[in-house]
């Protein structure tokens, strides 16, 4: 214990502080610095180059990819599919989670093994998970056709038709991350007080007042962490449809990070990867910032 004189004032050393500070952060600060923030400002620079990934030298085109990239339709498609992709999966994934979370969280008989099962499938390789759904989608002779046969209903073409590879995209994207929402909104609904809802029931609240009043408010820390992690792990979703589609039928399922994917080691474009990753950078920062500012006012922490 450290005894101070009366009268006479204690000299503090913030160096000390300063220097556990930097021995316990230097190392990850260290990580970032070389795998994160070099090649992201690596990417920017070779945005502004023609070349070829072989070639030793790079010629500068200024904005000249940015120019192609924007003033290109089929890009604009591909930006478009991106949106498309993220706003389903991060809707379907969300609003799915929470209902199966709603009914796990009852004392029903076999509950935890159906979390696992559910859960199961976040844990699995993407590249494997898109492998195994080729065989369910399979129009002839997969688990899909066969039901839709005992419907009466044709099966369509998933692979090959424009109009069914993306919701096949969608679907099977959705099936392997539903677990990890429904185990996380599992643990927001475990932490609200159950005296709520016996306050609520006395009051005459129904079921559906209850969880407009209880459930979602307590929720939005919850809803809203799965909503930032959601979109920027769907923006960047590349195995799956790297097994499945690759990018197409017609670009139908190619998003920007397949792009990126496709610029950079099929076509040995790296100006042009380097662009797109830039752009969905940008993109996703955007998006981030306003989900935080905008969003975040409406999460209740208790």
């Amino acid at each position: 214990m450290q005894h101070v004189i009366p009268g006479r004032r204690v000299r503090k050393l913030p160096w000390k502080e300063w220097g556990l500070f930097l021995a316990f952060v230097s190392p990850n600060l260290v990580l970032l610095v070389l795998f994160t923030y070099k090649p992201l400002l690596e990417t920017f620079r070779l945005s502004f180059y023609n070349w070829d990934l072989i070639s030793p030298t790079k010629t500068w085109v200024g904005m000249d990819n940015y120019t192609d990239y924007f003033s290109d339709e089929t890009d604009r498609y591909i930006i478009r599919n991106t949106f498309v992709f993220t706003f389903a999966t991060v809707c379907s994934t969300l609003v799915f989670g929470l209902m199966l979370a709603l009914l796990l969280n009852r004392r029903l008989r076999g509950r935890d093994a159906a979390r696992t099962v559910l859960f199961a499938p976040y844990v699995v390789s993407g590249a494997a998970i898109g492998i195994v759904w080729l065989f369910v989608f399979d129009p002839r002779f997969g688990l899909v056709a066969a039901i839709l046969d005992r419907l009466g209903i044709a099966s369509p073409n998933w692979y090959n038709d424009p109009n069914y590879a993306m919701p096949m995209v969608i679907i099977v994207y959705t099936w392997r991350n539903l677990g990890y929402a429904v185990v996380v909104y599992l643990a927001g609904l475990q932490t609200i007080p159950r005296e709520l809802y016996e306050a609520a029931r006395v009051d005459g609240a129904g079921s559906f007042t209850r969880f407009r009043r209880i459930t979602l408010p307590h929720l939005s820390p919850v809803t809203f962490f799965l909503l930032v992690t959601s979109i920027l792990g769907s923006m960047q979703a590349f195995d799956i449809i790297r097994v499945m589609t690759q990018g197409g039928p017609l670009d139908s399922t190619k998003t920007m990070v397949y792009q990126v994917y496709e610029q950079g080691f099929v076509n040995y474009r790296v100006g042009a990867a380097s662009t797109v990753a830039t752009v969905l950078f940008v993109f996703l920062l955007v998006v981030t910032v306003l989900q935080v500012r905008f969003l975040e006012r409406r999460v209740h922490y208790s």
